[in-house]
């Protein structure tokens, strides 16, 4: 059966059942609940408005950490919140390794420092951050001479730098471990539906909510979504669902916006991530070996859900300005390959506060009018706490006692236990290159073979989409096929993760993904056409932020 007849398929089916629960949102925390329901027994739909992961959940720094920077708010304001933050995100932070250990692993990340107490007050804070960890500890923070330093970090400037200190955080791939999340849930018995959008509710007399009135974004078409409880997991967008539900209901969130750009590996050949620890401007950025690339940010602004999420020329210069404050080759707009701007939602304080003073702690509320349940604010890290809040209060709300949340020891689909020596045999059985072995392996995990698989019957599949890039012809079926991939976005930015890394090389692959895609979807005469031009123009678009000199190659 093909993709498109297995989602009319569905459509058909969830409209003649009656869930336990509705999950709206299939970002990270959405994902989370839906997953985290269903392992304890409740019957969970999952829908998401766009396509899975597609704003603030594949826009985020790539990192699974406490936050050192919560940490130092914490002490120097004498701020409860903050360490409560840190604490429950370090204890996180090794769950979320454990899972899906192919999509999230440590990373060691240095701070330079140039005077002697700059050194001392580092290593005070990190041995707390350290001592917060406890058990949950990846490796201990170590100083670092000079001499050290510059080992690990190649690229770094050496004027007056006198050491560093280096500690451990977690890195991940936010978009697939999204989908991972995902995909153990419909392997779990759920249901997961992307592109289908909520945009009013049916309420019984008492006014509690009783369905979700849906529009397939695809077709147009409305259809309705029966269920005892709905979770509000939006993000940003939480208000605006809120106010569906309960037409009175206040504003919660403020919203910030977080830029990120990526630069070639020659900038910064480290497999060590340097912080640097503070901005004019009291905010830290992070310069982080990500996919053989460079990825440097994040800003951290106040912002509006109107805005585009186009990266700011302003923003881009702020982050190189950083960047080559620390590194020895200087880069400028035209070495970027891409930008990215993720929206982060923020739930509001009472007094007046700046978007990188709010504490990035998560809230739980039920509206006693409508019984939907909101999860508000919080940080990918701690993903898995919320949402084991969140399904208590569903559990609470359906008057069922409480069972205990699965999902803390729970590995993600592609965690299956693979040899150490996997990627070895993929290229032996395959006869794939290293590289897009390990690509494999980083991306899919113990689902690498079945990737590579589809070239059984089509060898042309495990040829090279990309001139020096490892992406195959064969991830691009895989996703729409087996991962619910509708458009060249959903291939190239999430599913593979072209685009995050190189715009035009997404360009240049835009017309071979919308081949494949009118292919196994039965798109009409003229439609693949259209896609290439409209994605072609979106990647532009991003470009000429970037620099307006810069034009779109493959067109």
């Amino acid at each position: 059966m093909r993709a498109q007849e297995r989602r009319e398929q569905a459509l058909v089916e969830l409209q003649a059942r009656r869930f336990d629960l509705c999950v709206i949102g299939g970002g990270a925390t959405g994902s989370g609940c839906a997953l985290d329901a269903q392992t304890r027994g409740l019957n969970t739909v999952l829908l998401e408005g766009n396509d899975f992961a597609s704003a603030t959940s594949s826009a985020s720094t790539k990192l699974v950490h406490g936050g050192v920077r919560y940490l130092q708010k914490a002490i120097a304001e004498l701020d409860m919140g903050q360490y409560h933050v840190v604490r429950r995100a370090l204890k996180e932070r090794a769950c979320m390794i454990a899972n899906a250990p192919y999509l999230a692993r440590p990373i060691e990340i240095a701070i330079p420092c140039h005077r002697w107490i700059d050194l001392i007050y580092y290593m005070t804070g990190l041995k707390i951050y350290d001592l917060l960890a406890g058990k949950h500890k990846l490796f201990p923070c170590q100083v670092l001479s000079a001499r050290r330093l510059i080992e690990a970090l190649p690229a770094v400037d050496t004027k007056q730098l006198i050491g560093g200190m280096a500690f451990a955080d977690g890195q991940f791939d936010d978009a697939r471990y999204n989908l991972a999340l995902i995909e153990t849930f419909v392997e779990a018995g759920g249901t997961a539906l992307n592109y289908a959008k909520v945009v009013s509710f049916e309420k019984s007399f008492e006014k509690k909510l009783v369905a979700a009135i849906c529009q397939d974004q695809l077709t147009g078409r409305r259809f309705q979504i029966e269920a005892r409880c709905f979770i509000n997991a939006t993000g940003p967008h939480a208000d605006e669902l809120r106010t569906a539900a309960s037409s009175n209901a206040p504003s919660r969130l403020e919203v910030s916006r977080g830029t990120h750009i990526v630069l070639p590996q020659r900038f910064f050949p480290s497999d060590t991530a340097l912080l640097v620890p503070k901005t004019q401007d009291d905010r830290i950025i992070f310069i982080i070996p990500w996919s053989n690339h460079v990825l440097v940010g994040t800003t951290d602004d106040e912002s509006a859900l109107q805005d585009d999420l186009l990266p700011k020329a302003s923003e881009i210069d702020y982050l190189l300005h950083y960047f080559n404050r620390y590194v020895t080759t200087s880069a400028t707009r035209a070495d970027v390959l891409s930008a990215f701007v993720g929206l982060r939602p923020l739930v509001k304080k009472k007094a007046k506060t700046s978007s990188k003073d709010i504490i990035r702690d998560h809230e739980i509320e039920i509206d006693e009018q409508s019984g939907l349940i909101s999860v508000l604010g919080g940080k990918w890290t701690t993903y898995r706490a919320m949402a084991e809040h969140a399904v208590n209060a569903v559990q609470a709300s359906l008057h069922l006692p409480r069972s205990s949340c699965l999902t803390y020891n729970l590995k993600l689909a592609g965690a299956e236990e693979p040899t150490s020596d996997y990627w070895q045999t993929l290229m032996a059985r395959f006869r794939v290159s290293e590289l897009t072995s390990k690509h494999l392996v980083d991306k899919f995990g113990a689902r690498a073979e079945k990737v590579l698989e589809l070239g059984n019957l089509d060898t042309s599949l495990l040829q090279p989409l990309l001139d020096d890039y490892p992406f195959l012809h064969a991830e691009v079926v895989y996703a729409i096929r087996h991962e619910m991939a509708l458009s060249i976005d959903d291939v190239l930015a999430r599913r593979i993760g072209v685009e995050f890394v190189d715009l035009r090389a997404a360009s240049r692959a835009a017309a071979t993904v919308a081949k494949r895609l009118g292919c196994e979807l039965d798109w009409p005469e003229g439609e693949e056409y259209r896609a290439v031009e409209t994605y072609r123009e979106k990647i532009e678009t991003r470009l000429r932020c970037v620099d307006s000199a810069l034009q779109v190659a493959g067109q």
